[in-house]
């Protein structure tokens, strides 16, 4: 285009340019015809605009070119912006000008087509499904969920460490690790990056690492994914409570972010947003005896000392409006590096949080065991190889502080806010079990 061209306007930014010439560079995303107008639709990744091409206002072959456009071409328009209630986004395009960067064949035409397609087609198509408007809108709450998350722990003083994804053991057994070659060596991909931010809250005081952690869980429910991202603060002198109130803090900000900068995301997808709008401290908090006494009232077969399901977690959360907390469950199903409460050592001081709306556990935390003698006994329990985590009891016999945190799975939180049926659509290109591709 040249110099005395229009500008270039993102079509979220149209509301600025009411009776201005501009252009959009995106892609054709549907197409009406009612006699001598054609009505375009245009994306171009902020949002949908629809365009108006009137056969008796531009030239013969500009009004062709509109209407052999297929689904997905590639274009650069241009014309006047108006203001219009009833198009999509509110405003139109009256076009004047249209370059088509790649004209998709109609005799090829692009695989996912307005009509009803399996799942299985649009994951084997996860690629091209990113761009519907549905897709689009997750991406958009992903994205603001991670940025809420950051700016939580940096508005606070945490300092992100950046933790290994090669590890040379188990963050909590072996029984879900992807093993992988090291140069003749045995390494696993990370299950969490909480041990080597134990060593770095030491450093720094109150830290938090985001990256991608990975399970070998054969498992397929609509909660699992192999390869997910996961943020995770810990902070010296933390107890218990201090962890409750963190992750009360985090999940509620969150929400509030969603809610402030993604309502038109939030309508494309159809969610009820009242359901998110509670999500206010404080939190309820029970503790697991209480989680089991009500389970068993809603006809559960659980047993003190058991694990809660999805299905228990979902029974919970149906008493409660926010998301709950469940603290101090039986130490024999949490892991080795959590402190026994000192009043019942049976129990371990931690804490999971559970959505509401039937989505389960979001945020699993504690206070960590500070105590060498005690942790060593934990880890020859837990049958884990000593010499693996000698660095991990270094932190124990040089200035052991009590410290605790937790750990955020985002594609949960994303499900949840976003109301989706399953995980899958909650990341770009989801690594399920029988699932590697795209």
């Amino acid at each position: 285009m040249g110099t005395s061209s229009p500008p270039v306007v993102e079509i979220r930014n149209m509301s600025q340019h009411i009776d201005q010439e501009v252009t959009v560079e995106g892609w054709l995303y549907n197409k009406r015809e009612s006699g001598k107008i054609l009505f375009p639709i245009f994306r171009d990744g902020t949002g949908l605009m629809q365009g108006v091409v009137v056969k008796s206002a531009v030239p013969p072959e500009l009004f062709e070119k509109a209407r052999e456009l297929t689904q997905e071409s590639s274009l650069r328009v241009t014309g006047k912006v108006r203001a219009e209630p009833r198009a999509p986004g509110g405003f139109e395009l009256g076009v004047t000008g249209l370059e088509v960067i790649q004209l998709i064949p109609a005799d090829q035409p692009y695989p996912i087509t307005p009509k009803e397609h399996g799942i299985e087609f649009l994951m084997d198509h996860r690629h091209l499904w990113l761009r519907s408007s549905h897709q689009r809108a997750i991406l958009g709450v992903r994205h603001q969920i991670i940025r809420a998350c950051r700016d939580f722990f940096d508005d606070r003083g945490f300092v992100l460490v950046d933790t290994p994804i090669l590890t040379p053991s188990a963050c909590e057994g072996t029984t879900t690790l992807f093993e992988v070659d090291y140069f003749g060596q045995k390494a696993y991909l990370a299950q969490s990056g909480q041990l080597y931010n134990e060593a770095a809250a030491m450093s720094v005081g109150k830290t938090y690492c985001f990256g991608p952690t990975f399970r070998a869980e054969k498992s397929k429910t609509r909660r699992h994914l192999m390869e997910f991202w996961m943020i995770e603060p810990e902070v010296a002198f933390a107890e218990l409570d201090d962890v409750m109130q963190l992750a009360e803090g985090l999940v509620s900000s969150v929400v509030a972010r969603v809610l402030e900068k993604c309502r038109p995301e939030l309508g494309t997808l159809g969610r009820d947003v009242s359901k998110l709008e509670r999500c206010m401290p404080p939190f309820p908090r029970i503790s697991y005896d209480e989680a089991i006494k009500i389970l068993k009232e809603k006809g559960s077969e659980i047993e003190w000392g058991g694990d809660f399901g999805g299905t228990d977690e979902t029974l919970l959360a149906e008493n409660f409006d926010r998301p709950v907390m469940v603290h101090r469950y039986p130490s024999q199903v949490k892991a080795f590096y959590m402190k026994p409460d000192p009043k019942r050592p049976e129990l371990a001081l931690c804490v999971d949080v559970l959505a509401p709306e039937g989505y389960g556990e979001i945020i699993g935390g504690s206070e960590r065991l500070a105590d060498y003698d005690l942790l060593v006994k934990r880890m020859e329990e837990s049958k884990l190889p000593r010499e693996a985590f000698e660095w991990y009891l270094d932190l124990r016999r040089y200035g052991s502080v009590p410290h605790g945190g937790f750990g955020m799975g985002i594609e949960r939180v994303v499900a949840w806010v976003c109301g989706l049926e399953h995980v899958r659509e909650t990341i770009p290109f989801p690594r399920m079990l029988y699932r590697l591709t795209p």
